[in-house]
C-alpha cells in the first residue's frame, strides 16, 4: 500500500440499473450541500444524495454556533488575527478575509430564511464568546445552533420544486474518463467528473446519476477513531472517492479533537459538551481538583482547541486518569439550565447535576481541516467537480481550525461555489457513454463479522497511534497495520455484494492511510499535528 489509489475497477454490486440526470448533483445534505442546492436551484434542476436521512450530518449536531462579526468593538482584522493565530499562522490571509468579510451577509441570509438565533431584551443578537476568540462573536440557538440550521435548511429544500432528493443513497465512487477507458493518473491535468455511482440502499439499486456539474459536502471522517463527536456517516466519504478519482487531497494531517466531549465510555457517538461552556465561564480540572490550564497556556481554559486538547491529554497520562472534569458548579443555575438545555439534560440522563456536579470530559476526533483542496470558489482539481464543507481543504483553518468557523466557512463556499457553477453549467453537457454499474462475479457476503471486525482493527490502529500525540514509530506501526486491513478489504470489496458497511470501511481506511502518509511527510510539530519526534514552529508550541 505504497500508494493506495483505490480507483480500481468497479466491483460489483448485483442490483438494478438505471440513470438519473441532473445539472447540478449534490452529494451530501449538511448546511454546505443543502445551502448550494438552493441557491442553484434557480439555474438547473439539482438532484441531493445523502447516504441516511437529510438531517443525519454534522451540522444537525453543531452546538456552539457560528462566527460572525455583527457589532462593535468586533471588527473583520480582529476576527482575521484570531482565526490566524489558531491556525498556527498556517491558514491563507486571503481565505481568511474573503470568509470573514461574506459572512455577515451569509448569516443575514440564514435569518431572512428563518433560522431563529438567540437575542438580547432589546432585540440585538446574542454573541458569545469560545476558545480562542477575543471577542464575543459566536451567534447561536441555545446549544443547538446546528439543529436549528438544519430544521431551516430542510424544510426550505422539501418545498423547492427544482430539487429532488434522494435519501438512504449512497455515493460509491465518482465518474471520470477512467470510466470510458482511459487510464487516469494523478498527473493529469484535465480530469474530469461525470457524475457518480450510487447505490439506493432503499431497494437494492445502483443508480448511474450524470451530473454537469457534482458538489462534494459529505462531511468529515471522524469515525476512522473509536472516540468521536460525529455520527456515524461521517467516514470520509468524499475524501476517499476524490483520491480514487485521482484529485489532490492535502492537510490530512490535521485532525482536531475537540477537547471536551461527555465522559461516557458505553455510548458512542461521543456527546459533545461545547466550547462556549467555558466561554460561559467552565473552568477545567484535573482528578485532584486543580485547575491546570494556566500552566499550559495565557489564556487557561479559553485557549485554541489544539492547546486544551494536548494539554488534556497530557493531564490524563501524568496522573493516569481516563477523563479531566469541566466545572461549571460556580455559575448560575438558572443561566446555565437556559443556555445550555441539551446538556443539561444529557448529563442528567446519567446522574450528573452540572449546576452542582463537575461533568467528566475527554476529547474526542471532531474534525478535519483538511481534505480536498480547493480554490477560493470551491473548485476542485478535477473539472466539474466542487467540495464545500468539512470534506474540503479551504486554507480558511490551517493548522488548527478556530471555533465555530465551519458552519460559516461551509455557507460563505456553498454560496461562492453555486455561482461560480451556475455561470458554467450552459457550457457543459452530459457523458452519455458512461457504462452502468458491472455487477459481474460477486456473491452474497455471509460473514459480516469480517467488515465489523476490521471496521474495529482500523479505528482501534487510528486511535493508538494516529492521536493527538504521534511519534515516526507510532505512524509506521499505524501504516503497516493498515496496509493488512486494507488487502482483506479490497479483496473482499472485489468479490461481494456490496452493503453500507462495507463500502464505509473502503473510504475509512483511505482516509486513515490519507492521515498517517501525510502526517509522515510532515516532520515538524504544527498545530494539530503534535509529534514527540519534532519540535514545534513558534507560537505552535503549548
Amino acid at each position: 500500500m505504497s500508494e493506495i489509489n483505490l480507483y480500481l475497477c468497479f466491483p460489483p454490486l448485483k442490483l438494478l440499473q438505471m440513470k438519473v440526470r441532473c445539472d447540478f448533483l449534490v452529494i451530501g445534505s449538511g448546511i454546505a450541500g443543502l445551502t448550494f442546492a438552493l441557491k442553484a436551484a434557480a439555474h438547473g434542476r439539482v438532484c441531493v444524495v445523502t447516504k441516511a436521512g437529510l438531517a443525519d450530518t454534522n451540522t444537525n449536531y453543531a452546538q456552539g454556533g457560528i462566527a460572525t462579526v455583527m457589532y462593535p468593538p468586533d471588527n473583520f482584522d480582529k476576527h482575521v488575527r484570531d482565526t490566524m493565530v489558531a491556525g498556527a499562522g498556517y491558514c491563507k490571509e486571503e481565505v481568511v478575509r474573503m470568509v470573514v468579510s461574506e459572512a455577515p451577509e451569509r448569516i443575514r441570509e440564514l435569518i431572512e430564511m428563518g433560522v431563529e438565533f438567540d437575542r438580547k431584551d432589546d432585540g440585538s443578537l446574542e454573541m458569545a464568546m469560545e476558545g480562542g476568540h477575543t471577542e464575543h462573536r459566536i451567534l447561536h440557538h441555545k446549544d443547538s445552533t446546528g439543529a436549528e440550521v438544519q430544521r431551516v435548511l430542510i424544510s426550505k429544500i422539501r418545498e423547492h420544486k427544482n430539487i429532488e432528493i434522494y435519501e438512504n443513497h449512497f455515493a460509491i465512487d465518482l465518474l471520470t474518463q477512467h470510466n470510458l477507458g482511459e487510464y487516469v493518473t494523478r498527473e493529469w491535468k484535465d480530469i474530469r467528473c461525470f457524475g457518480a455511482y450510487v447505490a439506493d440502499l432503499n431497494d437494492n439499486k445502483v443508480k448511474t446519476f450524470l451530473a454537469k456539474t457534482t458538489i462534494l459536502a459529505t462531511g468529515g471522517l471522524g469515525n476512522i477513531y473509536l472516540t468521536t463527536t460525529n455520527p456515524e456517516v461521517a467516514t470520509g466519504d468524499g475524501v476517499a472517492m476524490v483520491h480514487r478519482a485521482n484529485g489532490i487531497i492535502e492537510n490530512m494531517e490535521f485532525i482536531q479533537f475537540h477537547p471536551t466531549s461527555l465522559y461516557n465510555p458505553n455510548e458512542r457517538r461521543s456527546f459533545l459538551i461545547t466550547e462556549a461552556m467555558r466561554g460561559f465561564g467552565g473552568e477545567l480540572r484535573n482528578s485532584a481538583g486543580q485547575k491546570f490550564m494556566h500552566r499550559y497556556h495565557v489564556r487557561g481554559s479559553l485557549a485554541p482547541r489544539d492547546v486544551v486538547a494536548r494539554a488534556i491529554d497530557h493531564e490524563m497520562k501524568l496522573r493516569g486518569d481516563d477523563f479531566v472534569y469541566l466545572d461549571c458548579t460556580h455559575l448560575r443555575a438558572e443561566e446555565l439550565r437556559s443556555h445550555f438545555p441539551h446538556i443539561y439534560e444529557k448529563c442528567l440522563s446519567i446522574d450528573i447535576d452540572l449546576t452542582r456536579q463537575m461533568i467528566p470530559v475527554v476529547p474526542a476526533a471532531h474534525y478535519s481541516c483538511g481534505g480536498v483542496k480547493v480554490d477560493m470558489n470551491g473548485r476542485s482539481s478535477i473539472d466539474r467537480l466542487y467540495a464545500i464543507g468539512e470534506v474540503s481543504s479551504t486554507g480558511l483553518h490551517g493548522a488548527n481550525r478556530l471555533a465555530s468557523n465551519s458552519l460559516i466557512e461551509a455557507a460563505v463556499y456553498a454560496h461562492r461555489a453555486s455561482e461560480d457553477a451556475s455561470v458554467r453549467i450552459a457550457d457543459q453537457t452530459f457523458e452519455e457513454k458512461i457504462p452502468e454499474w458491472n455487477y459481474h462475479g460477486t456473491t452474497h457476503l455471509e460473514e459480516m463479522v469480517l467488515v465489523t471486525q476490521n471496521y474495529r482493527e482500523m479505528q482501534m490502529i487510528m486511535s493508538n497511534y494516529v492521536g493527538i500525540v504521534r511519534s515516526d514509530l507510532r505512524l509506521a506501526r499505524a501504516k503497516t497495520r493498515l496496509e493488512i486491513i486494507y488487502q482483506e478489504t479490497e479483496d473482499l470489496y472485489r468479490r461481494s455484494t456490496l452493503s453500507r458497511k462495507l463500502i464505509e470501511l473502503r473510504n475509512l481506511i483511505a482516509a486513515g492511510y490519507l492521515v498517517i502518509k501525510m502526517a509522515q511527510n510532515r516532520q515538524e510539530s504544527l498545530g494539530l499535528h503534535y509529534s514527540i519526534d519534532y519540535p514545534a514552529r513558534p507560537g505552535s508550541e503549548f
